[in-house]
């Protein structure tokens, strides 16, 4: 916005407008006339608002098989309720900014009556002067009452008004931003859960594996049947975690589903986890001054504070309205009501005309101390929402330095699952060959195939869990964007 007063700004823009419509001539290029105001460019076209490209439409065809996160951002930030509650927000505040600036502007009503009069007058004795008529008559006027001075009445309005509406895109950012983060997490749950329910078909093979080499041996007299007892418990058990690991990819996928707004009976099939991940550090800056930064920047710290202006603009607002105001009024109204020359003579049609045009001062005197009242209210509210303000900074400070270090613990835990998940797996085959060789027992088998899917599922959530935490720090930040994604997979 340009350094020049919304007042003088938006009430020559106003006025011109209004003055081109009484005249009859076309509106500016790009504008309707069901918003001289021009507010709905304050509201963005899509629900995604700036989060997605100019050129996105928010249509979308048959889910993509398999789903990239990408489409599933773009489909959340489309389609997701918050978020197009979030941008009916926004429009409506716009609304308030047009009525707010309307105010600027005369008000101008137009009046027309039209009736059948039947007259009689019946002197007794006197039938001569007695009359009776009927007539239409007819009156039309129009009145127009424009304010010219409120002591600052409207200009807070509008200043309340346009902190409200910037308010509402704060909050919509911030609702972009946790939709965003929200779809992202819940994705990668889903592709995690997807990973926990192939490794754990992976571990029920292999405690099968367990259990067939133990019946052998058992069969062959070589062993004892408590190894085959113990080797088919193992193998239930790994049964049964697979059927739970299968029940929760089926719920991971429904809750993305709904995240899209699409039924969780929508089929949905992800990319497997993988382990193309490479961490790199893209915060490089203190934690303290991530910290002073998202209190400046993050959505919704703008938020309170554009509600804390609103605050305080109502609270003068209502101040101004108990002042006098000084407006321009003026009327033209006029008739055909018949004359009558005198008592017991018949009615004369006539016209009659009445005009003014002058000025009014209006001086609130008296309200009952309800203003006094309604303004106290007001800069208490205001009060209300500075501790508002203030927690809100605290919890984006807190929330930042949670991510942070989470951040930290997930980065160095890549490389340490990944060393964990090495080294099981060869001391699993160790402990199997050593078991088929006859110089292994049974113990040493289960042990090391239960270490083997505990690190598994640590592998997978290792890589889970530095994904989510990457874009949590992001989102603390309020810097969420489509970029985000590139370095997560």
């Amino acid at each position: 916005m340009s350094g020049e007063p919304v007042n003088s700004r938006r009430s020559r823009g106003t006025v011109a407008v209004v003055l081109m419509w009484l005249c009859g001539l076309p509106a500016a290029r790009g504008q309707t006339y069901d918003d001289f105001m021009r507010t709905e460019a304050a509201a963005p076209a899509l629900p995604s608002a700036s989060m997605l490209a100019a050129d996105h439409e928010c249509s979308f065809g048959a889910v993509g098989q398999p789903l990239s996160l990408q489409e599933a951002i773009e489909r959340a930030l489309c389609r997701n309720p918050k978020t197009r509650q979030a941008w009916a927000s926004v429009k409506m505040q716009a609304a308030g900014v047009g009525a707010a600036q309307a105010a600027y502007l005369p008000t101008l009503s137009a009046s027309w009556q039209g009736v059948r009069n039947h007259s009689s007058t019946n002197v007794e004795e006197q039938p001569a002067l007695s009359t009776f008529q009927a007539a239409t008559q007819r009156t039309q006027s129009l009145s127009l009452s424009w304010v010219l001075y409120d002591f600052g009445g409207r200009g807070a309005a509008l200043d309340s008004a346009t902190a409200l509406l910037t308010a509402a895109q704060a909050n919509q950012q911030g609702v972009l931003q946790s939709t965003f983060a929200t779809v992202t997490k819940d994705y990668y749950a889903a592709q995690a859960a997807g990973g926990s329910w192939s490794a754990a078909q992976e571990v029920e093979k292999t405690a099968e594996d367990g259990f067939k080499a133990a019946s052998e041996r058992v069969a062959k007299g070589v062993a004892p049947i408590s190894d085959q007892l113990q080797a088919q418990t193992a193998y239930a058990q790994a049964v049964v975690n697979r059927v739970k690991a299968n029940g929760d990819w089926q719920i991971a996928l429904g809750t993305l589903a709904s995240d899209m707004d699409l039924d969780p009976q929508v089929p949905i099939g992800l990319p497997a986890v993988g382990d193309g991940v490479v961490p790199a550090a893209e915060f490089n800056d203190s934690v303290a001054q991530l910290i002073e930064e998202a209190k400046r920047t993050h959505p919704s710290v703008l938020a309170a504070q554009a509600q804390l202006d609103a605050a305080n603009a109502k609270a003068r607002q209502l101040k101004a309205e108990g002042l006098p105001s000084v407006s321009i009024v003026a009327k033209d109204s006029r008739n055909n009501q018949a004359v009558s020359p005198g008592l017991g003579l018949a009615s004369l049609p006539a016209r009659g005309r009445d005009a003014y045009l002058g000025v009014q001062v209006t001086v609130p005197l008296f309200e009952g101390f309800g203003r006094m009242y309604q303004v106290r209210q007001a800069e208490m509210q205001g009060e209300v929402q500075r501790a508002t303000v203030a927690e809100t900074k605290q919890k984006v400070g807190l929330d930042v330095w949670s991510s942070y270090h989470v951040l930290g613990t997930a980065t160095e835990n890549i490389t340490n699952s990944a060393t964990l998940l090495d080294i099981a797996q060869r001391s699993y085959a160790a402990a199997e060959h050593r078991y088929l060789a006859g110089v292994g027992n049974i113990l040493e088998l289960l042990n090391a195939q239960t270490s083997l899917a505990n690190a598994k599922r640590q592998r997978i959530q290792a890589l889970t869990d530095w994904r989510t935490a990457r874009l949590q720090l992001a989102s603390t930040l309020g810097k969420l964007g489509m970029w985000s994604i590139d370095a997560t997979h």
